[in-house]
């Protein structure tokens, strides 16, 4: 068809020029943009539609007709003045009112580059979030803080799946002393299912949850089917996981003793994690199993016991719906394969969400269903059953010589030992022969019922239910080094209900013209219950057969808890035309976990919010607001029953029964702690919506933070709980974000969040004193520890240093080792001071691209592999003094200069011991997160393949470390999501990079 030439300008409807505006002809992806002018000019045939297209405007269409010019004036868009964001309770506001910090996260931006837990997939994301993880293995739980360290024992925000919401709580951990990571409530989230995520950040916006949301809220929305036919979504992702090899050891000196190669067995296995020997030479020597083996650098070892750990996702949903009824089911599973041999994650999701409108009625219903199983959670921190002491062999020991880690011959399978520590289990011992398998079934639901009784007043009932079936099947298996018979460890079954009903009243109305009103009025219930039962025991009679009834004595366990709060809650918003909008909420709790006579309490908030686009009237400024906000929220004792003295009965003594009581003195005046916050913020739109800036500043304090102080063991108790404690918080968040490039066929969109936060304890058990502490978490090696300091930032990293004289030399002993100070002393946060994001989306037609780079400045890493890697001669600082012997560069008690020369194994094992600052590294560091590049084929292209789309994606996560300053370690390395533990590291699995792709089809 003949092409004519048809041209004109933009503007808006001042008659300004507008820059950037799309024009495309309709059906076709052949197009132009404005110049700075606002002109065009494109050759198009008769009756042709032309789509005017710009951010933060209407769309417009014209059919080309005879004109050869055609000038379009634009409608500003209220898209971005009326967007809807759902806060509270899940109710719906338009974003201009709201005057408190959210933001919202689409759902399609965790289901590429998946994680096992999709809280990972947040990282980097949103300003003022801040995800760390456990490393260890798929489905770990996330530490989630939101703003700093908002309470002594800060936690994740509350999770709420459509209005509803969720326990998160951590299943099981690891300590100093060991443990496995069993998951959290989020990891189960099948990330297929979410619409979007909303963060509510400060205290204003998450205080009608009451006491759970105090560290904030994330609310999950998930798909729902849409008005018209039947769709059918299919979504296959499969990825691979490499280890990471982070270590950067010294391969100059292989295994032995004092400088000494091995010579027999004996001190072949009494070397098999220290590297002291002889310099490498590759000759012939003996190994702990009674051969010989080069002696010769291996770098390897963890590249070769660690395998490539796979993970296949394969989903399905089927939508649809009408004018007065919608649905959607999804079927989901997840096979995974961990890097860890015969360790892996199985998740099988089914979820329904439904909607029905009868008259003035509308019905939801979503109901979430998932049934999971790990396959031999890894063990963490501690060395018995611990694979992940592979990374410590001695540099000339190859991992081969430990296959299969047992003695098949043996009666009992004897573990093979390769070290002269029994608690150090051998690696291929633990990934042949451990067992412990954690499950669970959950059913998560909510039912909900709106009336809409006029125009401007409805009603609702909603009803959560979220239960939770948990299985632990953990045993010592025969022939362990350190328990040659095994045991039971354990064998549980633990059930966790919580029933959530609110009902509420709602009105929205003008007054006048100019003036309207939001009002809702409401009560709640919560009720949750804990109810576990777990028995053990050992000796094994039969070996090999692992069975409850197989053993020569039982141990029992049986624990139960119960909580209730009755709640009642208000909301009043006051809007003036679309320019000023007051909003003020109330909640009053009353929790069963307090005395009675100081169970209840109220907690407001306040909040304002401007629209200045219309005042401040400058073009570039496309959208203004202003807000500010002040909340108080309250908080609970994390246990319940600790207001009354409670006796459990033991086993008996010949007979006679005997009976205890907790060491911990109960408190009867018990009241709830409290978290205030004062925030203010702006959001900015300039050029039509092409660059954007949020920003808020908040300082919040707690008041009466509950915890376990000390006591004298005079008194018969060892501690107390009391309301004494209280943190202080304030940070700047920012979000810059921006679409530099805007064609017809190229886009990009690019943003940049930041966030800044300073924390302090003020008090702790609220004495006079200026040196408070309270101890939190350590690691194996035990001579650090993190605690909470008052005055200073928490957790602190508490370490022994050198001492120093006056001029600040290192002060040395008379055996030429430097001197450890009296009392640890505060080392720095392990939680940073500066954490973000750098997000890019690049699209030209059918091709898409995106990377995402996070990073985080400022923390403290406690780190056992350094302890170890010093001990153990792994360390390239161990090289100095290997042949001659280590002088210590400092002085002696008398001040003269130390001349005194030190073996290098007895040197570098003692400072290790006690010089723990040694181990404080700084766990600063920037990644690039996620990388994912695809291309979409569209329904015309597919021709007469019966799809509505096709994408095809190659997805990459943690792909590469960009800088980090802890040498052997990856800096996010951690073996438990509590804060106690927060920025301790060791035995953990190393961090993974992960590859594959993502294949989704519409139909």
């Amino acid at each position: 068809m003949a092409q004519q030439p048809v041209k004109g300008k933009v503007t808006d409807k001042d008659q300004a020029a507008l820059v950037g505006v799309n024009i495309l002809v309709k059906g076709t992806t052949k197009g132009t943009t404005t110049d700075a002018a606002g002109n065009y000019s494109i050759n198009v045939a008769k009756g042709a539609v032309l789509v005017f297209r710009s951010l933060g405007f209407e769309t417009k269409e014209i059919t080309v007709g005879d004109q050869s010019t055609i000038n379009v004036s634009l409608e500003t868009s209220d898209q971005t003045l009326d967007e809807v964001v759902v806060t509270a309770l899940g109710v719906s506001k338009e974003a201009r009112k709201i005057g408190y910090a959210v933001t919202k996260v689409d759902g399609s931006l965790m289901t590429q580059a998946r994680e096992t837990n999709v809280a990972y997939s947040l990282a980097g994301r949103v300003a003022g979030l801040n995800i760390s993880g456990t490393s260890g293995g798929p489905g770990s739980s996330a530490r989630i803080l939101l703003r700093g360290m908002a309470s002594f024992t800060a936690s994740s925000p509350l999770i709420v799946i459509n209005g509803v919401p969720m326990d998160n709580t951590q299943r099981g951990s690891a300590g100093e002393w060991g443990g496995a990571d069993q998951g959290d409530g989020i990891s189960n989230i099948n990330p297929d299912d979410i619409e979007d995520m909303t963060v509510l950040k400060g205290a204003s916006a998450s205080a009608l949850y009451g006491a759970r949301a105090a560290n904030g809220v994330i609310q999950i929305t998930t798909k729902s089917g849409k008005k018209g036919k039947i769709s059918v979504d299919y979504n296959l992702n499969v990825v691979a996981d490499q280890a990471v090899n982070n270590t950067n050891y010294q391969y100059v000196y292989g295994q032995g003793i004092n400088g000494k190669r091995p010579t027999s067995v004996t001190s072949a296995l009494n070397s098999g994690m220290l590297s002291w020997g002889e310099k490498l030479d590759g000759a012939s020597t003996i190994q702990f199993d009674g051969k010989s083996y080069p002696y010769s650098a291996v770098k390897d070892n963890i590249q070769q016991f660690y395998r490539t750990g796979t993970s296949i996702t394969n989903s399905v949903s089927l939508a649809g719906g009408n004018d007065q009824s919608s649905f959607r089911l999804s079927l989901a599973n997840l096979s995974n394969q961990s890097i860890l041999r015969n360790s892996g994650l199985d998740r099988k999701t089914i979820n329904f969400t439904g909607s029905q409108k009868m008259n003035k009625l509308t019905v939801n219903v979503m109901v979430n269903y998932i049934d999971e199983l790990a396959d031999n959670k890894p063990q963490l921190s501690d060395g018995p059953l611990n694979a992940n002491n592979i990374q410590y062999l001695a540099t000339s020991v190859n991992q081969v010589a430990l296959q299969p880690g047992y003695d098949a011959s043996s009666t009992y399978g004897n573990e093979i030992q390769y070290n002269d520590d029994i608690y150090v289990t051998n690696p291929w011992f633990v990934v042949n022969r451990y067992n412990n398998d954690v499950s669970r079934k959950r059913l998560i639901s909510a039912l909900s019922a709106k009336y809409d009784f006029t125009k401007w007043l409805n009603g609702q009932v909603r009803l959560g239910y979220d239960y939770m079936n948990d299985g632990v099947n953990k045993i010592t298996p025969t022939g362990t080094a350190y328990n040659f018979r095994g045991g039971f460890d354990e064998l549980s079954k633990a059930t966790t209900s919580e029933l959530n009903a609110d009902a509420f009243l709602s009105a929205s109305k003008d007054i006048t013209k100019d003036l309207s009103f939001d009002a809702m009025i409401g009560a709640a219930i919560r009720k949750n219950k804990y109810d576990r039962m777990a028995i053990g025991g050992g000796p094994f009679v039969i070996p090999f057969f692992y069975s409850p009834n197989n053993v020569l004595s039982y141990n029992r366990s049986y624990s139960y808890s119960e909580k209730e709060t009755h709640s009642a809650y208000y909301s009043f918003d006051l809007a003036y035309k679309k320019i000023l909008t007051l909003s003020t909420t109330g909640r009053y709790d009353a929790f069963s976990t307090l005395p009675v006579g100081n169970q209840g309490i109220f907690t407001p908030s306040v909040s304002l919010s401007s629209d200045i686009t219309d005042v401040v009237n400058w073009n570039p400024l496309s959208y203004g607001k202003l807000r500010a906000s002040y909340a108080v929220v309250s908080g609970e004792p994390s246990n319940p029953y600790s207001t009354s003295q409670y006796y459990s009965v033991g086993s008996a003594i010949q007979g006679t029964t005997t009976g205890s009581f907790s060491s911990t003195l109960p408190n009867l005046f018990l009241k709830p702690y409290t978290l205030t916050e004062l925030e203010f913020g702006t959001e900015l739109k300039f050029f039509q919506n092409r660059l954007g800036l949020d920003l808020a500043y908040f300082n919040r304090k707690t008041k009466n933070e509950i915890i376990n102080g000390s006591l004298s063991d005079a008194t018969g108790y060892t501690g107390q709980y009391i309301g004494t404690g209280s943190t202080q918080n304030s940070g700047i968040e920012m979000m810059l974000s921006g679409t530099p490039i805007q064609t017809p066929n190229f886009v990009w969109r690019t943003s940049l969040n930041l966030t800044q936060i300073s924390n302090k304890i003020v008090d702790i058990q609220g004495t006079s004193s200026e040196t408070e502490q309270l101890s939190l978490g350590t690691y194996r090696p035990l001579n650090a520890n993190t605690a909470l300091v008052k005055g200073m930032a928490g957790p602190q990293i508490m370490a022994y240093d050198y001492v120093r004289d006056a001029k600040g030399n290192i002060v040395v002993d008379a055996s030429g080792i430097p001197v450890q100070a009296a009392s640890r002393t505060p080392m720095g946060s392990v939680l940073p001071k500066v954490y973000g994001g750098f997000n890019n989306e690049f699209t030209y037609k059918g091709f898409n691209f995106a990377f995402l780079i996070d990073y985080k400045f400022g923390n403290k890493v406690l780190s056992a592999t350094n302890y170890y890697t010093i001990f153990r001669g792994l360390n390239q600082m161990t090289l100095t003094g290997r042949e001659s012997g280590v002088v210590a560069v400092g002085v002696t008690s008398s001040g003269d200069v130390n001349t005194v020369s030190v073996p290098a194994q007895t040197y570098y094992q003692t400072l290790a011991r006690r010089i723990s600052a040694l181990n404080v590294l700084d766990g600063s560091f920037i990644k690039l997160r996620q990388v994912t590049f695809g291309y979409t084929f569209t329904k015309k292209q597919l021709g007469i393949i019966p799809f509505q789309s096709v994408n095809v994606s190659l997805v990459a996560r943690n792909l590469l470390t960009l800088m980090k300053h802890t040498d052997n370690i990856d800096p996010e390395a951690g073996f438990s999501s509590l804060i106690n533990y927060a920025g301790i590291e060791g035995n953990s699995l190393p961090a993974t990079r992960t590859y594959g792709f993502n294949l989704n089809i519409k139909f």
